[in-house]
C-alpha cells in the first residue's frame, strides 16, 4: 500500500511560492489582519485543501497550553443513566467547542486507572470521573497536574468537587410509601460495590424507609454485590435460596440490577408474581420501558439533563480557573434531585 506522506507548512508555503510565516498566518485565520493579499490566502487555503492539510493539534495545544478536550471515564456505556449523561455531556461539549473523549473503567480500579492514565497521555484539559477507587492519594496525584470533576460518587475525605443524586431521601420516601401501601412484612435490598459512596448512601436511604413505616430490619434482606446485570439475577437467586421461595418485596440499587432480577423471574416463570400482586418491585433509577409493562415497577428516576448541564458548569469554571487550587473545593459540589415515580395504586 502507498504510504502517503502529511503535507507541512514548508510543503505549502514551497507550493505557494510564500513564507512560512504567511502561510501560518493564512491558515490561521489572520490573513486579513496582516493585509496578506486575498488572491495569496485563496492559492494558499487551495493548496492546503488539495493536499489535506491538518493542524499539528499537539503543537497547537502547546503554543497555546490549552487542547480543549475533556476526559470522561464512566463505569459502562450501556448503563442507561450514565449513557444519558454522557450524551448531553458530549452535546454540550461540542456547542462549546470541546471535545469529549469518554472511557468505561467497568467498575474495575485497575481498568479506571488505565482508562484515566490513556486520557491524561491526550493532555486533556480536565478529567471528570465516576470514581472506583476509595484511596484519596490516587486522586490527589492526578490534581497536581491535571483539574478534576467527580460524577455521580465521591470519595471520602477527598476535597474535590462533584456532581451526584440526592439519593437518600428519595429511596426512604419510596420504601416507607410502599411498606404502607401494601403493608409489608418483608423487604429486600439488592445492592451494588458497598464501598462506593452511591451504594452507601442509597442503602442508608433503604434503612431510613423501613424505620419510618416501622418495619424492622432483618440483617439477611441486605445483600450486595456489584452494578451488573447478572449480580442482580445472583443475589435474587441467593434471596430465593435462603428463603425457599421469592421474596415479598425487592428493591434494586440500579436498573441494571433490575434487569438481572427480571431475567431471573422470566427464566424460572414467575413474572406472574408481579401480576398478582404477591411480589412488588423497585428501582433506583427509570426507564421509559417501565411504563409500558403489564405489572408496576416502583422507581426513583434520575435528572440525568440536569446533573449534565451541571457538570458542564463546573467544567466551565475549571476551564476558566484551572490554575487556581481555589476551585478544587468542596463547596463547588451540586446535589441534584430525583422524582419518585409511583406506578399503579
Amino acid at each position: 500500500m502507498e504510504q502517503h506522506k502529511r503535507i507541512t507548512l514548508n510543503d505549502i508555503a514551497r507550493l505557494s511560492g510564500v513564507s512560512k510565516t504567511t502561510v501560518s498566518m493564512i491558515l490561521n485565520g489572520q490573513g486579513k489582519q496582516f493585509r496578506i493579499k486575498p488572491e495569496t490566502c485563496k492559492r494558499v487555503e487551495a493548496i492546503a485543501k488539495q493536499h489535506g492539510y491538518r493542524a499539528n493539534a499537539s503543537a497547537k495545544a502547546l503554543q497555546a497550553q490549552r487542547t480543549n478536550v475533556i476526559g470522561l471515564v464512566i463505569p459502562d456505556l450501556t448503563n442507561y443513566g450514565f449513557a444519558l449523561t454522557a450524551k448531553t455531556l458530549e452535546r454540550l461539549c461540542r456547542e462549546s467547542g470541546l471535545q469529549l473523549v469518554i472511557s468505561c473503567s467497568d467498575d474495575n480500579p485497575h481498568q479506571e486507572k488505565r482508562a484515566i492514565e490513556s486520557l491524561l497521555n491526550r493532555q486533556i484539559d480536565v478529567l471528570v470521573t465516576a470514581p472506583t477507587h476509595q484511596d484519596p492519594h490516587y486522586y490527589h496525584s492526578i490534581v497536581r497536574h491535571t483539574p478534576l470533576l467527580l460524577l455521580d460518587r465521591y470519595v471520602p475525605n477527598l476535597n474535590m468537587p462533584y456532581v451526584v443524586s440526592n439519593d437518600t431521601p428519595n429511596v426512604a420516601a419510596l420504601v416507607a410509601k410502599m411498606v404502607q401501601t401494601y403493608q409489608l412484612t418483608e423487604f429486600f435490598y439488592l445492592g451494588g460495590l458497598l464501598e462506593l459512596s452511591p451504594s452507601q448512601s442509597r442503602l442508608t436511604g433503604f434503612k431510613q424507609g423501613l424505620m419510618q413505616a416501622n418495619l424492622p430490619l432483618q440483617s439477611d434482606w441486605i445483600i450486595h454485590k456489584n452494578y451488573q446485570p447478572e449480580a442482580g439475577y445472583q443475589m435474587l437467586a441467593e434471596a430465593v435460596e435462603q428463603l425457599g421461595r421469592l421474596p415479598k418485596a425487592i428493591m434494586t440499587a440500579s436498573y441494571t440490577l433490575l434487569e438481572g432480577v427480571l431475567r431471573y423471574l422470566t427464566e424460572h416463570q414467575q413474572m406472574d408474581k408481579l401480576l398478582n400482586g404477591t411480589l412488588h418491585l423497585a428501582t433506583f433509577d427509570d426507564h421509559d420501558l417501565l411504563n409500558a409493562l403489564p405489572f408496576q415497577i416502583h422507581s426513583i428516576r434520575q435528572n440525568h439533563e440536569k446533573l449534565a448541564h451541571q457538570l458542564f458548569e463546573l467544567l466551565k469554571k475549571t476551564l476558566k480557573h484551572r490554575h487556581f487550587q481555589s476551585v478544587q473545593n468542596d463547596n463547588q459540589s451540586v446535589r441534584v434531585e430525583c422524582d419518585i415515580i409511583w406506578r399503579g395504586r
